[in-house]
Parts: C-alpha cells; sequence; structure tokens
C-alpha cells in the first residue's frame, strides 16, 4: 500500500525555503519507513577505480584532473586494475564503480578493451558517468544509442549518476562549463534505461544553489523516473570546496541535511536514499538515516577525487555495520541492483 502523496515543485520550493529542520526530518522518515518497513539499511563494497585523471572538462570544483603530457597524469595499466580488482575480491567486494576523466584521445576499442579484460573477474561494473559515454560516442562517431550497445557487449552492468552535479544549465555553467548540458545527461540516462540498464542519480550541490535549482533537479530526475523507472537510488552530496577554482563555503551539516530529507520527501518514485558519509562523516550520515536515507553507500575501498578536494573521511566494513545497528537498523550488504547478498 503507498500512502505517500507527491508534492508540487512549488510545495517543495517552499518546504525547503520555510519547513523546520526537524519536520522535514519526521517527513522523510515516515516515507522512508513505508519504503523500507523491514528496518534494514544497506551497503555495498566497492572501490572506486579511475582508470585516469586526464580530462578536457576542467570542471571548477574538481580537484582530481590533469591536462594531457601534465606531471601527474595517467591512464591505468592492466596490470594495476587486475591487482585492484583482486584485492576487492580478497576484501568481500563485488562491484568496481569504474570513472575517468573525458581523455582527449581514445576511442570506443580502448573502453571496450578495459570492460573485457575486467570482466575476465567475478565483478559488477557500475562504469563510465553519462559524460564519459557522450564523449566516448563523439570521439568513435557514434550515437549513444550505440556506444551504451557495445559497452554493454563489452561488460558494463549499469551507469552510475555521476557528472550531474546541479541539472540546472545556468548553474552548470558556473562549475563545469565544459560538461554536457542538462538535458544530455538525462537523455543518455533515459537510452541506457531503454536498453535495460539499471542506473543511480546524484546531485552535488552547492551552499548558494537556491531553492528552486534544487527541487528543479529533484523535479527533472522524478519526470525521468516517471518515465522509464530505471533509477535504483539518489544520491546527494555537498560540494567539496577544498583545493577547487571555487571559493565556497561548506555546506553545514543541517543544510545537507535539509537536502537529504527533501530528496526521500520529493523523489516518490525512487526506491533508495543514499547517505553520503564520504563527504559528511560517520555521524551526519548516522543521523541522515533518519532524515530519509536507507541506504549508507558503499565501503569504497578506494577514492580519489572528493579526496581530492579535502574529504578524507574512511570507513570499513564493521565500522559501517556498527554505526547502522547503533542507530537501530540491521546491516545488509547488497548489490547495484540493491538485491541482498550478504549479512
Amino acid at each position: 500500500m503507498n500512502n505517500i502523496k507527491r508534492i508540487s515543485f512549488q510545495e517543495g520550493v517552499d518546504l525547503y525555503n520555510n519547513a523546520d529542520i526537524l519536520e522535514l526530518g519526521r517527513m522523510a522518515d515516515n516515507i522512508r519507513r513505508e519504503k523500507h518497513p523491514e528496518n534494514i539499511v544497506t551497503f555495498v563494497i566497492d572501490r572506486n577505480i579511475n582508470y585516469t585523471n586526464i580530462c578536457t572538462c576542467k570542471c571548477k570544483f574538481c580537484a582530481f584532473y590533469k591536462n594531457e603530457n601534465e606531471e601527474g597524469g595517467y591512464v591505468i595499466s592492466k596490470e594495476e586494475l587486475a591487482q585492484k580488482i583482486q584485492e576487492t575480491l580478497d576484501l568481500g567486494g563485488s562491484q568496481i564503480l569504474l570513472q575517468g576523466g573525458l581523455h582527449p584521445e581514445y576511442q570506443i576499442d580502448f573502453y571496450e578493451d578495459m570492460l573485457k579484460f575486467m570482466k575476465t573477474f567475478p565483478v559488477w561494473l557500475h562504469a563510465f558517468s553519462p559524460p564519459e559515454i557522450h564523449h566516448i560516442a563523439k570521439k568513435s562517431g557514434l550515437t549513444v544509442a550505440e556506444t551504451i550497445k557495445r559497452l554493454r557487449a563489452a561488460g558494463l552492468d549499469s551507469i552510475p549518476g555521476g557528472g550531474a552535479e546541479i541539472l540546472d544549465d545556468e548553474a552548470r555553467k558556473n562549475v563545469s562549463p565544459n560538461k554536457i548540458n542538462s538535458a544530455a545527461w538525462l537523455s543518455v540516462m533515459e537510452e541506457a534505461h531503454k536498453q535495460g540498464l539499471k542506473t543511480t542519480a546524484t546531485m552535488m550541490f552547492r551552499k548558494q544553489d537556491a531553492a528552486e535549482i534544487i527541487i528543479g533537479h529533484f523535479d527533472k530526475i522524478r519526470s525521468l523516473q516517471d518515465k522509464t523507472g530505471g533509477f535504483t537510488a539518489f544520491i546527494p552530496w555537498p560540494f567539496q570546496p577544498g583545493n577547487s577554482e571555487l571559493d565556497d563555503d561548506s555546506v553545514t551539516a543541517i543544510e545537507y541535511l535539509r537536502v537529504l530529507a527533501l530528496a526521500r520527501i520529493y523523489l516518490d518514485n525512487i526506491p533508495n536514499i543514499q547517505v553520503s558519509w564520504v563527504t559528511q562523516g560517520a555521524k551526519v550520515a548516522q543521523i541522515g538515516l533518519f532524515f530519509g536515507g536507507n541506504d549508507f553507500g558503499s565501503v569504497m575501498i578506494e577514492e580519489n577525487v572528493v579526496r581530492a578536494a579535502g574529504a578524507n573521511f574512511r570507513l570499513k566494513t564493521e565500522e559501517i555495520k556498527h554505526i547502522i545497528k547503533t542507530a537501530g537498523f540491521i546491516p545488509k550488504i547488497r548489490n547495484m541492483q540493491y538485491d541482498i547478498i550478504g549479512e
């Protein structure tokens, strides 16, 4: 039985601007309880492998990218890939989150070869954000549909929601002027869903983003989900200002929890909302479980992009389980499709 009432765009804006934070938390928690009455909080054991840091996009918020031929630029070798994947499996991992910069040289055969090699190991490949797929298609003279079809044949299992940043084109121009626009991001996801791939959706928001921009992002995600049903989860996280070109103030814990709760309230058709311990730390993420979150994300054996921007939180499997248990929930290990695969 679904008793969740859909709110309008204007209702979302009004809640964001005027609602008491504890009232928002109560509303979001009630929705989380209705969607997940079994009191389970899930997480996945995976590794984030960045296959290259060479990138033509040069987003202002990114502290990770390098220009081609710049000192510190790299493209991962198969030997290093193999070592990282085997270590992930040895630690109980089941999934690789594979993302990288928009490399100026490589065409689709490079990515197909990498996927085929990685699929010699028993791992789920959650790989290539919409900007990467769009870039691969353009470099290879292919359509997005052809590109996704070929990547799937090579071993692609699902697509992460990276590169969404904020789905407002004026706001995007301020943080990532060279990245694909909102419509292109959404069209890649729609095509992926059409071809049977599940994906996640994300949002990177800034302290100065107005309610209309944040709720507008939610609205675009909700509308596409109405059409395709292909998103398994939504992950909002705040911009990390360290080491970037943008001179922003940090988002506070209260501001983060407000956005998290609004995501759970507004995105009535997305089953899972993930808290972001990587940017917020364990305690705020734990509180997020009472502000609509039902997923604790990933153990994340390796993560480089957010760390480059100054976030240095790290958690191991047993620590995540302890955090979930002490909040009164039952921890379960999942896969990308949110099937429970372990205690």
